[in-house]
């Protein structure tokens, strides 16, 4: 009788213990973060770093309001990702060449040759087992004796190391390399008249409407290949330069974001998975274009 009563006193304790406890309450949803959200986050844009190919085309002392209404420049950009805010580093030509394949101007303010270091975007290339070459058109011989229509100015890989890289070819070697085995990166330099900076903006605009469709039709562009369009400089004190990123199925697009030579060198860099060179290291890619 005495361990029934104390059964009894254990099961109303435990009754009384259970009516005293909190109930237990549905869970509430997280309350948000004051942290700021990933850019990677579910409502981001998806965007394509990557490219099967890269063809960049460099241009000559044009503003960007000096070409965006030239003919086929004009038609070019309504179908492309378009930068309306992006700007030269420097002045003159060189410098802005040094930046794009260097991240870095290296402190020179003319055209003049200047022996550099060996490295740069082409020593990266070759470094990472990546093809490439650079077409410099008006050239006929090595990076150092040619045609007068061809500038040595124009063509960076030729400054680094103090030698002309077996890369860097005549832009008559292209049509035959576009038809066949086409480099994963291309750099195009036309010659000081279809560049624009010895003759009219009409005539470097008639350049491009030859030279372009014939890289838009190559199997290497079409199998997700970019087609980068810029100008080295502006003219005069508007140092802000039209550059366009062309792609198989742009989406046609503007960004307003500021952007300059080192964010195309970086963007170029991120696409090939190179570490950034100089100054293109906390350059802003220019991934909103990249569509």
């Amino acid at each position: 009788c005495q361990n029934q009563m104390r059964f009894a006193a254990l099961v109303i304790s435990i009754c009384v213990l259970a009516a005293c406890a909190p109930k237990a309450t549905a869970q509430s949803p997280a309350t948000p973060s004051s942290t700021p959200r990933s850019s990677a986050s579910a409502t981001a844009p998806t965007i394509t770093t990557t490219a099967s190919h890269v063809f960049v085309i460099v241009m000559e002392n044009r503003s960007y309001s000096q070409v965006i209404g030239s003919p086929y420049i004009s038609q070019l950009a309504a179908r492309s990702g378009v930068a309306t805010n992006y700007h030269s580093v420097s002045s003159p030509s060189l410098p802005n060449y040094l930046a794009l394949t260097s991240g870095d101007t290296w402190g020179i303010r003319d055209n003049e040759y200047h022996q550099l270091p060996a490295g740069g975007l082409g020593a990266q290339l070759t470094g990472a087992g990546i093809s490439w070459r650079a077409y410099m058109e008006g050239m006929t011989g090595d990076c150092y004796n040619t045609t007068a229509l061809y500038a040595l100015k124009h063509n960076p890989f030729a400054y680094y190391g103090g030698a002309c890289p077996p890369e860097v070819v005549p832009l008559t070697n292209f049509a035959t390399d576009l038809s066949g085995n086409v480099p994963r990166f291309v750099w195009i330099t036309p010659d000081l008249c279809h560049d624009g900076h010895d003759c009219s903006n009409t005539v470097a605009d008639d350049w491009l409407s030859q030279t372009v469709p014939a890289i838009m039709s190559s199997a290497a562009w079409k199998d997700n290949g970019l087609l980068v369009l810029t100008w080295d400089e502006g003219a005069g004190n508007d140092d802000q330069v039209l550059t366009m990123f062309i792609r198989p199925k742009s989406v046609p697009s503007k960004s307003d974001q500021p952007y300059d030579h080192y964010s195309l060198l970086a963007t170029i860099e991120d696409v090939f998975k190179l570490p950034r060179l100089g100054s293109a290291a906390k350059a802003t890619p220019m991934n909103d274009l990249l569509r």
